[in-house]
């Protein structure tokens, strides 16, 4: 009997070993029907729309406030609620696509991304705009990583570089125009029209999807396998909360005064209990949501923290350079935007280039690279100052913008190397999730940095002055004299010219401000070139493999 039961065992293994190599084989074998580009560009028309909506609506909020009779704070939480929802279904989109099939999911995600899209350009107060961002969030954060996932199953290995090139376009592309569009739009119609343009875009994207999009046969099979497991709800809620509340506390943080308020330690608490828990229980479930032994692949893991880099730094430069112009300067947002998009083309046009070098070049080389070349071209950027014109603004873009070209496409080929096919949703939902945290981070660091070293470069430059001193009571009392001779008078000149002292106090010390949060970015990125060479070193013979 004892017998019976080992060779029963043997059995089922072998049988479960054979099944695992007929479903490799399916991967391998599987061709579409559809020209690849033809799929490639299809779900890449999502990708553009969706992350177009991210950085949009930012430009338009004084607008939304004023027009649901809210204020500019309140309106904010139009950008943190879509934010929120996008991280936390992030994770988990690589566990329903398995579960109802990728096809059916990214197509339900264009669909609620589309209705919720037309829903916020009708909401007739604030409350219920957030209700549609959060829905548009959900919709709009299972697109990235299901698009992803289809590109890697519809290429073969050594096209993959180039079919990541042209995705990477239209994230590079669409959070570039947001602004110029959002700002053109926002004037010249409302700022309903800058969800309502979505509704078109969704409509063509779903009948596309239809027709050309299919899932492979060892998906197919996976979706079936999986609906018998069971629903792994503590780790649904434990990633739900955490991811949530870790967003709240990214995007809120500086507003409220980080750990001053009551409000971000008690959701800083949240995200970190919940996250640590996730990660233990995810680690021990049989049929996890996230697969986090994916990590013990040491690719998979460093391009993880690349691409968690990556976000943190295009995002954080993205709200730099506008933010100066605007504040600094008194750009419109619609002129500061224009800044970005020469940098946004520059990019367009060495993707193709970087793709066609994946397969030829040993990607270590390439994201070397970049990071040398970002990190550069960020300590040229230091020499910003308040005379800059607009010409030496585009081009401190532009310099950073040829870095991060050769970063998008390398990071993301190298992510999927090693990693089974069946685990391809699981890599473009972990390395989505890791670009978009990285960018709430950038962006949230960034502007905490600018805060913090303004008020302490300002603190230095009072403390400098000196009222003894000559040459500044001839400052003052040269501008005192003009300003009462227009009109201000004696006493009301004087004041005058201390308001203006102290605001270009103010100006010098946030110009100051921002050669530190630079300089410290620049830093970063020149310390991940040593990084980068703790991945394998991989013949690119090898990468064409997939191996």
């Amino acid at each position: 009997m004892l017998e019976a039961n080992h060779a029963g065992l043997r059995q089922g293994r072998r049988c479960r070993v054979r099944a695992g190599e007929q479903v490799e084989d399916n991967a391998a074998n599987w061709k579409p029907r559809f020209n690849p580009w033809v799929i490639a560009l299809t779900v890449t028309l999502a990708t553009f729309m969706e992350v177009l909506d991210t950085s949009i609506a930012n430009v338009a909020l004084p607008h939304i406030a004023g027009g649901l009779s809210a204020s500019v704070d309140e309106s904010t939480w139009v950008l943190t609620s879509y934010l929120v929802s996008n991280a936390v279904i992030l994770p988990i989109s690589a566990w329903i696509a398995d579960r109802v099939g990728r096809k059916r999911f990214y197509m339900s995600c264009v669909a609620l991304f589309t209705i919720s899209s037309f829903l916020c350009g009708l909401a007739p107060t604030l409350p219920l705009l957030i209700f549609f961002r959060v829905l548009q969030g959900v919709g709009g954060g299972g697109l990235a990583p299901s698009e992803q996932a289809i590109l890697a199953d519809t290429f073969e290995p050594k096209k993959r570089g180039m079919a990541f090139a042209v995705y990477g376009m239209a994230v590079v592309l669409a959070p570039a125009i947001g602004p110029t569009l959002g700002g053109y739009i926002t004037d010249n119609l409302s700022w309903r029209w800058i969800f309502y343009v979505n509704v078109p875009v969704g409509i063509l994207s779903l009948l596309l999807t239809q027709r050309i999009v299919e899932d492979p046969p060892y998906l197919k099979e996976a979706a079936q396998r999986s609906r018998n497991f069971r629903i792994d709800y503590v780790g649904l809620g434990l990633v739900t909360v955490g991811l949530g509340a870790l967003q709240v506390v990214l995007d809120k943080g500086q507003e409220d005064d980080w750990f001053g308020s009551p409000l971000i330690v008690a959701f800083t608490a949240i995200a970190i209990v919940g996250l640590l828990a996730f990660v233990v229980w995810e680690w021990q479930e049989t049929h996890p949501v996230v697969n986090l032994r994916l990590f013990k692949n040491r690719g998979f893991a460093i391009s993880n923290i690349l691409m968690f880099c990556l976000g943190a730094t295009l995002y954080g430069t993205t709200v730099l350079i506008p933010q100066f112009l605007q504040v600094l300067m008194g750009y419109t947002a619609q002129r500061s935007g224009e800044v970005l998009t020469p940098g946004a083309f520059v990019i367009i046009l060495l993707l193709p280039l970087v793709g066609r070098l994946v397969g030829r070049v040993d990607a270590r080389y390439l994201i070397s690279f970049g990071f040398a070349v970002l990190g550069l071209s960020m300590l040229h950027m230091t020499s910003l100052y308040l005379g800059v014109d607009f010409g030496t603004a585009t081009m401190y873009r532009v310099y950073q913008c040829m870095g991060l070209a050769f970063l998008f496409v390398p990071i993301n080929t190298v992510a999927y190397l090693g990693v089974p096919a069946k685990d391809n949703n699981q890599v473009s939902g972990m390395i989505n999730l890791m670009r978009n945290v990285g960018g709430s981070v950038g962006i949230s660091g960034v502007t905490t940095l600018l805060a913090r070293r303004s008020q302490l470069h300002q603190n230095n430059l009072v403390g400098g002055l000196d009222a003894g001193n000559l040459g500044l009571q001839h400052f003052l009392n040269g501008l005192g004299q003009r300003l009462s001779i227009g009109g201000a008078g004696g006493y009301g000149g004087t004041m005058q010219s201390y308001a203006r002292l102290y605001q270009m106090v103010a100006q010098q010390a946030a110009v100051l401000a921002y050669d530190d949060v630079i300089w410290l970015a620049a830093m970063v990125c020149l310390c991940l070139v040593p990084l980068v060479f703790l991945l394998k070193k991989r013949k690119p013979e090898a990468v064409q493999a997939g191996h």
